[in-house]
């Protein structure tokens, strides 16, 4: 019953959205979320029993967001998942009747679910023609370095433009965004962190990271962050230890919502608000509206993203 009830708010709030889109949507720019899931996305390669393979309705693309200046038709797209094919054709759809252009991708690191996607920028696909590609030092030597992304470069099929820590970056005149280094795995990358800001908002996008506490041993805390900015997109990969059987969790480096919630429960009403809980592994319990752990989570004043979800800036 609440699965059906939610269903009807998200088809009144996605013809509301239609509406404001057509008539009344400002010219401010805009981030819209294209998807949620973990590197792998829901199910996952293998994962024969899950339910997304028969209700789409379960099914989720590998977590991305776009990013939208309706003033000038640009639009960019943070991390180039296995999904991107979708998620490009959903945020040119989503610009109509501009019909805007690809300005750029922004990597946060070189895991499987947040770079693969270059692949489709190639002269076996899309073949575009430098097209910007935003990325930390490392990240950037990565794909010159080794194949097949280094085609990529020497094909022109991408334009590398390196970013610097807690720099900003202007990517036009009203739109600006600051990588900031996190600890996660760095097997071939730093991995980073965004502040998005348009004129008058700002969104903080963090999809993966080994632990709050590690964060603030770099000196930087994940509560000022969210102060900082009126959307807070965080890490939850894993609900709690024990949501994979017969393992140990206690190691994975993800914080679990559960370790999050315990985290930033003095907050006040007004920060939890930002907080919405996003890359999700296949077996989360929140990606099932009904599991007592979204409820939990909702019930905590926290929220979970979803795709096509937007955030004027």
């Amino acid at each position: 019953m609440r699965r059906f009830a939610l269903l009807i708010c998200a088809v009144v709030l996605s013809l509301a959205g239609e509406a404001r889109g057509q008539e009344t949507r400002t010219a401010d720019p805009y981030v819209v979320v294209l998807g949620i899931g973990q590197d792998a996305g829901v199910p996952q390669a293998g994962s024969f029993a899950h339910p997304g393979w028969r209700d789409k309705d379960r099914s989720h693309f590998a977590t991305s967001i776009g990013l939208v200046d309706p003033e000038t038709g640009q639009y960019w797209i943070f991390e180039a998942t296995p999904d991107i094919r979708q998620q490009w054709y959903d945020i040119h759809v989503e610009t109509r009747p501009s019909q805007g252009q690809l300005a750029g991708v922004l990597l946060t690191h070189a895991h499987i679910g947040h770079y693969a996607g270059l692949m489709f920028f190639g002269h076996e696909s899309a073949g575009t023609n430098q097209l910007p590609v935003y990325a930390m030092p490392r990240m950037s030597d990565y794909l010159r370095s080794n194949g097949p992304w280094s085609q990529l470069v020497k094909y022109e099929n991408i334009s590398i433009h390196e970013l610097t820590d807690n720099e900003w970056r202007s990517l036009n005149s009203r739109i600006r965004v600051r990588p900031f280094l996190v600890p996660h795995r760095q097997e071939f990358s730093e991995v980073v962190g965004y502040i998005i800001e348009g004129p008058n908002r700002k969104v903080l996008f963090l999809p993966d990271i080994d632990s709050w506490h590690e964060l603030d041993d770099q000196g930087v805390s994940i509560e000022a962050l969210i102060e900082e900015v009126d959307i807070a997109f965080l890490d939850a990969t894993f609900y709690a230890n024990g949501e994979i059987p017969g393992r140990d969790m206690s190691s994975f480096p993800h914080p679990f919502i559960t370790t999050s919630m315990r985290r930033f429960a003095s907050l006040p009403q007004v920060e939890k608000d930002k907080i919405h809980f996003i890359h999700m592994n296949h077996t989360n319990p929140v990606l099932d509206v009904d599991s007592d752990a979204r409820q939990s989570v909702e019930a905590s004043g926290f929220r979970i993203a979803f795709r096509g979800q937007q955030f004027d800036l």
